[in-house]
This record gives structure tokens, C-alpha cells and sequence, in this order.
């Protein structure tokens, strides 16, 4: 095995450069993974830029993570070979011994690090991650297309699918990028009525392929008397962080209508006590999942056809991704590649 290995890591806030790193053995309860494939996050921004609370660096970003098991520590069951193929999404593994593992909420652990955050992550050649946060890659899916599914696919699969909504009812994804795009499609397999809520008519085309019913343009339409003249809505998935647009849309929801935030903004949502208890409306904030759900989200795809939108670079090109995705013209996820070994 190589000695060492190169990574894009943020040595300070905003600097993302390629250095070598030394190759350490798996402890126990990990493998070590050569990683194929790393999708970027919006997530990753805070990384990169220190804005996250109490990230330390150095620090490799990235947790959509897909590549195949090198070495393996001591205890990891034997579910988990020599060269099988995983991914690990943002969520590092769960401790097993917490509250919230003892009630089965593994995605909930108290215990568990944030991958490409509190721990190094995949914009590198190699990773270590706990078995527990191992998720089992189906062969009919390159790495390049599993990896965003471990973070935007679960996310938005898992809203929608634990969301209460019924076959028919009316669905709203508000936000048609890295996770809105997805959800697009998972919303449209599940047998819902499918509005996209959007800014500008320059994606009207991609949304209605993407399959939505309706496409809303924010910015020339009132969204919300739409939507309520048509019913209002049973559930709307925000993806956005732009909590005034988000606040904004909830009065577009039906009776027991249900928000659902995937995206994390800065400022506080603003919401009357008075839209919540007339109706009887929820807010609910959705983290991914278990790497149990993401292998869910996985099959579904399979068998629905659903595939993210992907542009790829090679790894040492983070930079460069970087930049499409915090200037808004990544169409519709960046996925890092891996080089060989030299």
C-alpha cells in the first residue's frame, strides 16, 4: 500500500489546497476507503469557510462520499469486505450507547460526527469512516451518480416519503437546485401533484423535464395565492436558506399542511403563532438519515430511473467547483473525481 495520499483541505478559512497526507492504518470499529467519487454540498460552504461552529482545522470537506473498503479494523462486523464498494453520507456513524441509539433514532446520535466537518471528509484519495456510517453501493449505480443521492438524494427522499402526504395530494418543492432537483423527481414517482416553486424563467424547461406539473416563477407571480387557489398545499419541501422566501411560502400550505425545512438558513424562519394553530399547520426540520435509509433511497432510485444531475471535475479542480457552486452556476451538482494513486 502507498505511504501517502493527497487531499484538498481547508488549512484556513477560504483556503482550499492540495497537500499530502499520510495513510493511517483503520482503528477499531473503521475501514479505510479509497474513494472514488465525492459529490459537493452547499453544506460545504460553512467548511470552507469557517463558518461553522467549533470546526477545527485542517479539515477535508465533502460528505457524499463513495468509494471501496481498503482496509479494515478491528470489530467491524463482517457485512463489510475487503473491496466492497460504500459510500458515507453527512452523517459519520452512530455510537450505539446514546438515548437516541437506544430508541433505534440513529440518525439522531448524540455521538456521531458530521462528515467533512467535525471529521476529515471525501475531497481526498482516501478516508476513514466507523462502520456504522457505511452505506452498501447497488452495482447498477456508478459512484459518480450514487454519491450526491447520500446527502441531497436522502434528504429529500426521506421528507417526501415520511412527509404523511397521500398519492394525489399536492406537493410543493420550493428551490430546484442540488436537493430541489432531486426531490422533483422523487415527488413525481411517488404519485404526487408536483409544483416547483422557482426564481426565473430560465429553468422553467429543465423543472417541467425534472418532473413537475406546475412551475411557479416567483418572481413574476404571487406563489402563494396560486397555491391556495388550488387548494393549498399539503406539504412543502423547502430547500432554500433563504428563510424570508421560506416563511413567506407557508401560508400557502392547506389545513394540516406540513412545512418541511431541508435547508439551513442564518436567520430565524418567521411564522405567526396564528398560521400554525388556525389549520392546524406543522414545521418540521428534516436531517438525512440512516445509512439503512440511504441504502432505501438508493433502490428507489434504481427502480424509479431517477439519477441526480451531475457535472464532475477532477479532485484537485475543488476549487474550481467550489466557486460554480457558491456563485448558483452548478446545474445541478458537482461530483469530485479521484485520480489514481501515483
Amino acid at each position: 500500500m502507498h505511504k501517502t495520499y493527497k487531499a484538498m483541505q481547508v488549512t484556513k478559512p477560504g483556503l482550499l489546497e492540495l497537500v499530502e497526507r499520510t495513510i493511517t492504518g483503520p482503528g477499531s470499529n473503521e475501514v479505510l476507503i479509497k474513494v472514488d467519487a465525492c459529490g459537493m454540498c452547499g453544506a460545504d460552504i460553512g467548511a470552507i469557510e469557517g463558518i461553522e461552529n467549533g470546526l477545527a482545522f485542517p479539515r477535508v470537506p465533502g460528505h457524499e462520499v463513495v468509494g471501496r473498503i481498503i482496509a479494515i479494523g478491528i470489530s467491524v462486523p463482517s457485512i463489510w469486505k475487503l473491496g466492497q464498494r460504500v459510500g458515507v453520507g453527512r452523517l459519520g456513524g452512530h455510537c450505539h450507547e446514546c438515548t437516541q441509539c437506544r430508541r433505534g433514532q440513529f440518525q439522531l446520535c448524540q455521538n456521531q460526527p458530521f462528515v467533512g466537518s467535525s471529521q476529515d471528509g471525501g475531497y481526498a484519495e482516501m478516508m476513514l469512516a466507523r462502520h456504522t456510517a457505511l452505506v452498501s453501493i447497488p452495482q447498477e449505480l456508478s459512484s459518480e451518480e450514487a454519491a450526491p443521492l447520500l446527502c441531497a438524494g436522502i434528504a429529500t427522499f426521506n421528507a417526501l416519503k415520511n412527509s404523511g402526504a397521500q398519492a394525489g395530494d399536492l406537493v410543493v418543492v420550493q428551490g430546484i437546485g442540488g436537493l430541489g432537483h432531486l426531490a422533483l423527481q422523487y415527488a413525481r414517482k411517488m404519485g404526487f401533484k408536483v409544483v416547483a416553486v422557482g426564481r426565473g424563467d430560465g429553468i422553467a424547461e429543465d423543472v417541467m423535464a425534472l418532473g413537475a406539473h406546475i412551475y411557479i416563477d416567483s418572481d413574476q407571480n404571487d406563489s402563494v395565492s396560486i397555491l391556495k387557489n388550488m387548494g393549498g398545499a399539503q406539504v412543502i419541501i423547502s430547500t432554500i436558506t433563504n428563510s424570508a422566501a421560506v416563511s413567506g411560502l407557508f401560508s400557502a400550505l392547506a389545513p394540516h399542511g406540513k412545512l418541511i425545512v431541508l435547508g439551513v438558513g442564518k436567520d430565524p424562519l418567521s411564522i405567526s403563532a396564528g398560521q400554525l394553530v388556525v389549520g392546524e399547520r406543522v414545521v418540521q426540520g428534516k436531517i438525512t438519515g440512516t445509512p439503512y435509509e440511504s441504502e432505501r433511497t438508493l433502490d428507489f432510485s434504481i427502480l424509479a430511473d431517477i439519477r441526480p444531475k451531475i457535472e464532475t471535475m477532477p479532485f484537485e479542480q475543488a476549487n474550481e467547483a467550489y466557486q460554480k457552486i457558491k456563485s448558483g452556476e452548478a446545474r445541478f451538482r458537482m461530483v469530485l473525481t479521484m485520480s489514481e494513486l501515483s
